[in-house]
This record gives C-alpha cells, structure tokens and sequence, in this order.
C-alpha cells in the first residue's frame, strides 16, 4: 500500500504587504525585518474572507489537478474541481484561526464550500507543525479502513486577524495563506513513507494565543484593549526551532524505507521547512553541513503562513516542475505547542 499524492494546491490573497509599508505605519524598516528574518512581504486577506474561503480555494486547486485541470480559468477549474469532490472520504485542515472558535470545525465548512459530501471532516490544531501532523493522520486513517481512499490535507491560516498590528515584535513575521494536498491510497509505491512526530509541552507559554480559552476566558463588565492575537517569546521559540529542524532533519535521515538502507544527503531532492525565520534554517543547515541549495525557501514573498508554509511550498516546487516523480522530499515543521516533526515523501 502507498499514500500518494495526486494534487496540490495553493490559494494566497492577492493583496501584497511590503516591508516598506509596514515601516510606514511602525518603527520598523525593510532593512531590520530582512536582516532578522528573510522577509520582504507579506499577502493579507481582506475583512470579508476567511480562514475556510482560503482553504477551500486551496483545495480546489489541488482537486482540479487531480482532475487533469491546471489553467487559470476558474470556471473550467470548478468543473474539473467537482468531478473530484465526491470522491474525497475525509478533510484534515490544520489551522490555529479556524472560522469560529470551538466548533464548527473550519473543515466541515470546506467541505460544504467544495461538494465533498461523502467526507468526514477535522480540524487539528499543531501549529506550524499542522501540515506534517495532518499528514499522518490522514495517512493513517486511510490506512485502516479498506473503505477509505482519498484525503484533503489542508493548511491555512489567517494570521492577520489574530495579530496586535501595534506590536512590531511580532505584526512583521507573519502573512495569510492556504495550501492543500490531495493523496490517495494505491496499490503502488512511493508517496508518503515515514513521519516524525513530536512534541514539547514544557515549551507552551513561548507561543500562544493567551486569551479566551477557558484559562483566560472573558469576564463581564472587563474591557480589552487588544483582541485575541499571537503572544511570542522570540528568543525560546528561535532556540527551540533551530534544534526541532536539527534533530528532525538528523533523526529522518537514519529512517530506513524502501530503496533506501540509508538515506545521504545526495538522495534527497528537497528539503522544505516550516517558513519562520530565514535564520533558523540557516543555523540548521550549518549544524548539519546541507547545502543551502536542497533547501527550500519561499518566505521572502509569503512570511510566516504558520500551518501552511509546507503546502504552499510543496505546490510550488509541483507545480514549477522542481520536484518530480520518485524525488526524495523532507518536510521539516516546527512552532505553536511546542511541535516539532517531519514526513519523507517520495514524490
């Protein structure tokens, strides 16, 4: 049995936010964002859109090229797009800014969105590390049951809705984006061969979204300066991550799997990160002697899309024709949790 993939898929507002444009309304300028962090913009969704209409945008595109369909008329694409949907068995969206809090789960809103009507659907809440934990879970639900085939993994975020845009410390970092993959179980090989996954729950005060959960719920008569939005100790998550993609990358390279009785650093095509901080990558791949070129960066254009940074990249390197058929892939995610993980995929 193998989990493969059959489509991906990307959606991104269309709005573009330049490190100038941010320094024109803070104390910031397009040379201390880059030099920290990599980033030159940052694509932000408008008032009306949320995390479910990214994430079903996505999710057609990757179901459309399942379908045969990779142009850019919308119509042609929705039709190819709705030949798929029926046959999709489940939905698992990673995200940390679903649609509504609690439930309903912004998955079952995809799932109306797109016609998958025969799906289950779920969210999962890992952080940055959503798009790989989703993976797994997906995988493994189509594993054990002979009546399930096909899975949308999905990652999308609207982070600009959770952000105090009055704090530069962290209203720089990140960006909205959706991306989604559609796999599919077959009688064939490659696809999705091992994942990590780990966690370190010590670490959990060092990202959060502190208020309005039950340990920090509202309170009558309390007024709020600021909405529920994105806390950071920047140095404990920059510690944490550089050893999370250190350990991950090392621990996925002593992983056996078919065709490989080691995996060296010449069989893999890609590495794909999480896309947080350009800087983390780079202490990473020195750590572990990568050359940069294997790795894949994006956020220059994107920032920090959280869950979806994976998926967003995996679809541009599918569709740009940088990774082909029986190509190596790592992904490596890290963040909110704290989480930590990885896949080997065989593309």
């Amino acid at each position: 049995m193998a989990i493969n993939f059959i489509g991906t898929g990307r959606a991104v507002p269309p709005k573009r936010v330049s490190n100038d444009d941010l320094a024109a309304q803070l104390d910031t300028s397009d040379e201390w964002i880059r030099s920290h962090t990599g980033i030159g913009n940052r694509h932000i969704a408008d008032e009306n859109i949320t995390c479910s209409d990214l994430a079903a945008e996505a999710a057609r595109n990757a179901m459309a090229m399942a379908a045969g369909y990779t142009g850019e008329d919308l119509t042609e694409r929705n039709k190819a797009a709705a030949e798929i949907a029926p046959t999709i068995d489940m939905i698992v969206l990673a995200t940390v800014t679903p649609d509504y809090f609690g439930t309903p789960s912004a998955a079952c809103i995809v799932q109306e969105k797109i016609g998958a009507k025969n799906a289950a659907a779920m969210d999962i809440i890992a952080g940055c590390t959503g798009f790989v934990y989703g993976l797994e879970t997906a995988a493994g639900l189509l594993s054990v049951n002979p009546q399930r085939k096909r899975a949308l993994v999905i990652g999308a975020e609207l982070l600009s809705k959770m952000i105090n845009w009055d704090d530069r410390a962290t209203c720089v970092l990140f960006g909205d984006g959706a991306g989604a993959a559609l796999i599919e179980k077959t009688d064939g090989s490659g696809g999705l061969k091992h994942t990590l996954m780990s966690a370190d729950g010590s670490g959990h005060e060092s990202l959060l979204f502190r208020r309005g959960g039950t340990r920090y719920p509202f309170k009558k008569g309390e007024v709020i300066d600021t909405g529920i939005c994105v806390e950071m100790n920047g140095q404990e998550v920059y510690n944490f991550a550089v050893k999370a993609v250190t350990d991950t990358i090392g621990a996925l390279m002593k992983t056996k799997i078919d065709g490989y009785a080691e995996i060296k650093m010449d069989d893999i095509t890609r590495i794909v990160p999480h896309q947080a901080n350009l800087r983390i990558v780079q202490a990473a791949a020195k750590r572990l002697k990568i050359p940069f070129e294997k790795i894949y960066m994006n956020i220059e254009e994107y920032a920090n899309t959280s869950s979806a940074t994976i998926p967003i990249a995996l679809d541009e390197l599918n569709r740009s024709g940088e990774i082909k058929k029986g190509d190596l892939i790592f992904t490596v995610g890290f963040g909110g949790g704290l989480t930590y993980g990885g896949n080997i995929i065989i593309w």
